[in-house]
């Protein structure tokens, strides 16, 4: 009798095990069924989330438009420049803009914000000559013998063959790297392009100053002997080619917006005169973007700026303009704890002709 009761407890406590068992598998698949449908919650709120921002920059995009055409039609100010609502500036409180705001724009569960960069305030490097590279490159304190080969290179880069230049290269010295790749041809399209041509090394196209950009660098120079060129210990300008040049633009300088050292690579420009155009502009305060600066109306009031004449201004008009046609606009869309940044360059015609050339998350 003792041994059937020992043998059905024994019996029970299996069954029991079993059944625990039994219920922890059940649990440990229900929690990660819990889990799947978390992150695929989630997931789904995400790409809703994704979906709404990008909803958000375009909305940023058509704002943007509609204050870049409205600049054109302010009256009395034949001009772009710094001080203008469209840059961030104070705007005249008179205007068709007064209102407007480009920070935190509310709309719908979420706002954004819009930064307006207008692309003629840097010299165009597909338009560069041999003379505005060599300028630039003593600018940045690139010493003579290693920037004869960045710029040659450049241009072979640019050019629409195959005939390298004394100092440059083509496809044959690219395609001897690892990994090999083909000498464009063709004008550059995006400005890290440089960092893939002959002689260009980081420090020369970020600048000894550095720069946020440096995060986004997806392109590497490569070279055959894995040398770097040297820049100077003292360059005059902390900046790079970065800082300089642009792909994208009219191919004129907008001298109510240029830096000064963009402004001296217009040949004729030196450095104290860039410096007085932008004191000039800046007005009395010496600040830019405020009530009392005074941009120029057109290229010939550069008249007034001392050192100066009028053979200077009859060399350096075809270089320049007060009107600026490309414009870089970087959106940042915000939604809950969401954050989202996507950068749009535009093309304007007139008021009413406002091209996007190209729209993308950063």
């Amino acid at each position: 009798m003792k041994i059937c009761i020992s043998q059905k407890s024994r019996f029970s406590g299996i069954a029991l095990m079993m059944v625990l068992a039994v219920i922890f598998v059940l649990t440990v698949i229900a929690a990660g069924f819990a889990f799947s449908m978390k992150v695929e919650m989630q997931l789904a709120k995400n790409h809703l989330n994704e979906s709404e921002m990008e909803l958000l920059a375009i909305s940023g995009v058509e704002m943007a438009k509609y204050v870049l055409g409205q600049q054109l039609n302010v009256v009395n100010q034949p001009y772009d420049a710094l001080n203008q609502k469209w840059a961030g500036g104070v705007g005249d409180t008179n205007d068709l803009l007064a209102d407007i705001s480009l920070d935190d724009n509310v709309l719908g569960n979420g706002s954004f914000s819009l930064k307006i960069t207008d692309l003629e305030r840097k010299a165009n490097i597909n338009a560069a000559d041999q003379m505005m590279l060599q300028r630039a490159f003593t600018l940045i304190g690139v010493d003579a013998v290693d920037y004869s080969t960045a710029i040659d290179s450049i241009l072979d880069w640019i050019d629409n063959n195959d005939n390298p230049r004394l100092n440059g290269a083509e496809s044959d010295y690219y395609l001897s790297l690892d990994p090999p790749y083909l000498a464009k041809n063709g004008p550059i399209d995006d400005i890290t392009e440089l960092l893939l041509i002959k002689g260009i090394t980081p420090e020369m196209f970020w600048g000894l100053a550095g720069s946020d950009e440096q995060n986004r660098i997806v392109l590497t120079n490569y070279n055959a002997t894995g040398s770097t060129f040297g820049v100077t210990d003292k360059p005059v300008f902390q900046g790079g080619l970065y800082d300089l040049f642009t792909p994208i633009s009219s191919g004129l300088i907008n001298i109510n917006t240029a830096s000064a050292a963009v402004l001296q690579l217009i040949p004729g420009i030196d450095e104290n005169i860039a410096q007085r155009i932008v004191q000039m502009r800046d007005g009395p305060d010496g600040v830019e973007g405020n009530e009392d600066d005074i941009p120029f109306r057109n290229t010939g009031e550069l008249i007034n700026v001392p050192g100066i004449d009028n053979q200077i201004i009859s060399q350096i008009s075809r270089y320049c303009t007060v009107r600026s046609t490309f414009f870089e606009v970087q959106i940042t869309t915000k939604m809950g704890k969401y954050q989202r940044t996507y950068i749009a360059v535009l093309r304007r015609a007139n008021p009413r002709d406002i091209q996007t050339l190209f729209f993308h998350p950063r």
